[in-house]
């Protein structure tokens, strides 16, 4: 069924949803090697990708963000575009930490209106002058896309903001996020237009671009994807309320590597995974991993960072020093406490401007000794949340000036106009200490740059006649709700909703020793310079190249319609199950052995019936008439329910409990496996479990006759993952003398004893067919789940170590595509179900010898 929030892509191409003219092809058919033509203006699925071209070529990176790092300007004389470098664009930047023989195009939108006439051949020069191609949003879709969906949905969403009433937030709007949609795929096929895929890596960058991992990943199976948000990830609670959630989740999913600034953000990005996909991580050799169909998905946690040489350069500016003792004398005989925001409801400006007038209130003897000044830069976006936060600004800056100032002296200087990088980085080298109190921020890197600003560069420390072992001190307070805080350690960390504590921790770090702000400064600038944004740039690229290392090592599949494609990766010799082969093979056998285990093979998992279907039944009570038939069903259940269920098939073989209980057939007796028949065990686990099932709302115990079983598939999944861990341990602790494993399955803690399992099953009744000279020919063994994997390894081992020549056509199959130790796979229940079918046609039943005639299981073992 295609998803209502876009179920199919194709729809969204051809607008049969939006009015949107086609993608202008900015850049046809890119020549992306030397006499080779990428000819991908379709946009169909492929599972292979030979339609790229596999000729040698240097490694290139391609950058997609929302924007290019570009300015433009059209001479209103001359009627020419003129372009330059934006030097301030993080994504400029990336570059510093690729080798330098690598190639780098950006990918993304440009920041002035281009007329379509006009598009084409701006497309050529940006391409040859900067390798940029520009995406050209219409502007209908730019709107919607950038101002519409981006800021009044994500944005706030990911700032914990949620639009409880209209008046605080815009309610979620199809129109906007079909927009989003649309532009998602514009940028698809830009990239398209580029990409040589067997040399290039393709980096996305940040929430605007959420969807476009799914349109690449659909396009070329094996595309190197990373991906890195630079917002805060919000928690499950937050990003649940999000109605086009799971398709936003599985379109990270479709990268290799996903980035974060800091590990929190990474837990929430996780837990969405857990409870909404059923998904669980592992840390591999340090990294945290996601196993998602086959395919490994990386997570990068890593703060970005500054570029430390262009910050330096304008230190050293002679405007910068002048700007400097222009200020410095302006302030002087007083302590500068500096902000520097954005005009928004998320950087806490009336938050941090009430603590500062706490501060006065409480400390009187400071006034006319401090100063706030507060800059702040443009509103990135605009709407009536933005104006209410800048109304509400000024009004508390101009009742704390008019309550606290004084002729010659103004608490609070509020700077609200565009402010050169060299007058900013003057009044970083100024400030005392800087403060930050954001309620909820990505990352804000102003911190790094107030840091680097106080340390100074020689030729500043010249101009202003400076020695070179001038002490260096700064002092931060950091909320503790930016992603830089965790980083900067030595930073006094606030929750800028405690606005006394705020006005404290201000009033801590002015009367702060000079040598504890050395310490502090130095252990901060040490940090900042050695994890700039080359390093950044560096560690992720490595990152990337790792988990894109065995894309070649595994067959593909895409499956699933629209925004929810993902892919399937197994290993080259997992496929399958063909139905037909497997019927011919049985009608060429003399002597079967089928192994089926229950729930999830011959019942759905899902079903909240049990008992099995009427085909199922009519297939095997067909299949056990057959005298060159074995049949068994190897089941975690209790004997009980499984002899109830299956009662009609007088011939069938059951091992119940993980064969701990084993039935030849419905006339013999109930045998034991041979292992102890000691339980005392039980007295010790079962009040354990008891206790763990009283604190964990959701869970239940199992008790079977030789295990018993504790679940947690209905409790919270974090909390319900970590009891499950917890007991675990607590029971490893104290059965350490027992005769019992304790295991950890899905959603269970199991405790059986030891020597069983469904493998010794298969094992022993091979064994006994072998001992009978009724060696098989033919073995289907069909299994979902973990315990499952101890079957198809024990087939293949005991019939290895038999000494007859006869070749044994095996199929170990499992249900459902992911990694096995099976051959072949299946992809449901109703797939097994119509095997059975077809095996059972081609059987030719006929009598079977009386039970007393065969051989008891006793006798075997």
């Amino acid at each position: 069924m295609g998803s209502k929030s876009f179920g199919n892509l194709l729809d969204l191409a051809s607008g049969d949803l939006m009015d949107i003219p086609q993608t202008p092809r900015a850049l046809p058919r890119v020549m992306t090697v030397p006499g080779i033509i990428s000819d991908v203006d379709g946009y169909g699925i492929s599972d292979g990708d030979s339609d790229v071209s596999s000729l040698p070529c240097r490694e290139r990176k391609i950058i997609v963000a929302n924007f290019l790092p570009l300015n433009g300007k059209k001479d209103s004389e001359t009627g020419q575009w003129k372009f330059s470098l934006d030097n301030d664009s993080p994504m400029l930047h990336l570059q510093d930490g690729f080798p330098p023989e690598t190639e780098v195009i950006y990918v993304g939108s440009l920041k002035t209106d281009v007329d379509i006439s006009e598009q084409d051949e701006v497309s050529q020069q940006l391409f040859e002058e900067f390798n940029c191609v520009p995406t050209f949003l219409p502007q209908d879709v730019h709107k919607k896309f950038y101002l519409g969906f981006c800021k009044q949905q994500l944005w706030p969403l990911f700032h914990y903001m949620l639009p409880m009433c209209p008046d605080h937030g815009e309610r979620f709007d199809r129109g906007l996020w079909q927009a989003y949609v649309s532009a998602n795929k514009i940028f698809a096929d830009k990239v398209m237009g580029v990409i040589n895929l067997e040399e290039d890596y393709i980096w996305i960058h940040d929430y605007h671009l959420m969807v476009l991992p799914t349109f690449l990943r659909r396009r070329f199976h094996r595309v190197k994807l990373g991906f890195f948000l630079h917002s805060p990830f919000p928690s499950s609670e937050i990003y649940r309320t999000l109605p086009v959630r799971e398709e936003l989740l599985r379109g990270l999913l479709n990268c290799d590597l996903i980035g974060f600034h800091t590990f929190d953000y990474a837990r929430h990005f996780l837990s969405c995974c857990c409870r909404m996909l059923g998904l669980e991580y592992e840390s591999k050799r340090g990294h945290i991993a996601l196993d998602y169909l086959g395919r490994t998905v990386f997570l990068k946690i890593l703060p970005i960072g500054i570029h430390m040489g262009r910050l330096e350069s304008v230190l050293n500016l002679p405007a910068t020093a002048e700007k400097l003792k222009e200020i410095q004398e302006k302030y002087r005989g007083k302590k500068v406490i500096l902000g520097v925001d954005d005009m928004d409801i998320f950087k806490g400006l009336s938050l941090k401007i009430l603590a500062f007038e706490h501060l006065l209130q409480q400390y009187p003897r400071m006034l006319g000794k401090l100063v706030l000044i507060q800059i702040i830069n443009p509103a990135r976006g605009s709407g009536k949340d933005v104006q209410e936060a800048k109304k509400e600004t000024y009004y508390t800056v101009k009742r704390i000036n008019e309550r606290y100032g004084s002729p010659g002296y103004e608490p609070v200087v509020l700077i609200d106009r565009p402010v050169p990088r060299f007058e900013k980085s003057a009044y970083y080298a100024l400030a005392e200490c800087c403060i930050v109190n954001a309620v909820r921020d990505g990352m804000n890197l102003v911190p790094y740059k107030y840091t680097v600003c106080r340390q100074g560069t020689p030729n500043m420390d010249k101009a202003l006649g400076l020695s070179d072992d001038s002490p260096r001190t700064s002092t931060l307070v950091l909320s503790e709700f930016i992603g830089c805080s965790p980083s900067l350690s030595g930073a006094i960390r606030v929750n800028p909703w405690d606005v006394d504590a705020v006005a404290d921790s201000i009033y801590s770090a002015v009367r702060m020793s000079d040598f504890e702000k050395q310490l502090r400064h130095k252990k901060h600038y040490h940090y900042i310079s050695t994890h700039d944004v080359a390093y950044w740039s560096r560690s992720f690229s490595q990152d990337l190249e790792r988990a894109s290392r065995d894309h070649y090592n595994k067959r593909c599949w895409g499956v699933g319609w629209g925004l929810g494609f993902r892919l399937v990766a197994l290993s080259p010799n997992f496929r399958r199950l063909s139905i037909e082969q497997t019927v011919g093979a049985y009608r060429r056998s003399s002597k079967r052995a089928i192994f089926l285990d229950y729930d999830g093979t011959l019942v759905p998992e899902t079903s909240i019936v049990k008992d099995p279907s009427s085909e199922v039944m009519s297939a095997l009570k067909t299949l056990c008439s057959d005298p060159d038939n074995t049949i068994f069903i190897v089941s975690g259940r209790g004997k009980v329910s499984l002899s109830e269920w299956l009662a009609p098939c007088e011939n069938l073989g059951i091992a119940a409990e993980h064969g701990y209980f084993i039935r030849w057939n419905k006339s013999s007796d109930w045998e034991t496996s041979g292992v102890s028949d000691d339980l005392e065990w039980k007295k010790i686990v079962e009040p354990i479990m008891r206790l763990y099932t009283e604190t964990t709302d959701g869970s239940n115990i199992e008790a079977k006759e030789s295990a018993v079983v504790w679940h947690h598939q209905d409790a919270d999944p974090d909390f319900g993952s970590c009891q499950a861990k917890e007991l675990l341990d607590h029971l490893e602790t104290v059965l350490v003398n027992e005769p019992v494993v304790v295991n950890r399955g899905h959603h269970i803690v199991e405790v059986k004893p030891q020597g069983v399992s469904k493998g010794l099953v298969t094992g022993k009744v091979l064994r006994r067919m072998l001992d009978e000279g009724n060696a098989p020919d033919f073995v289907v063994c069909i299994g979902d789940d973990r315990s499952d994997e101890e079957m198809f390894e024990s087939i293949t081992t005991t019939l290895l170590a038999q000494s007859s020549s006869m070749s044994t056509e095996i199929f170990a199959c499992t249900v459902g595509r992911k990694p096995s130790k099976a051959k072949y796979f299946l992809d449901e229940v109703s797939d097994v179900v119509k095997l059975l079918q077809g095996l059972a046609n081609t059987s030719s039943p006929k009598p079977r010898y009386p039970s007393h005639l065969r051989v008891s299981f006793e006798s075997v073992v």
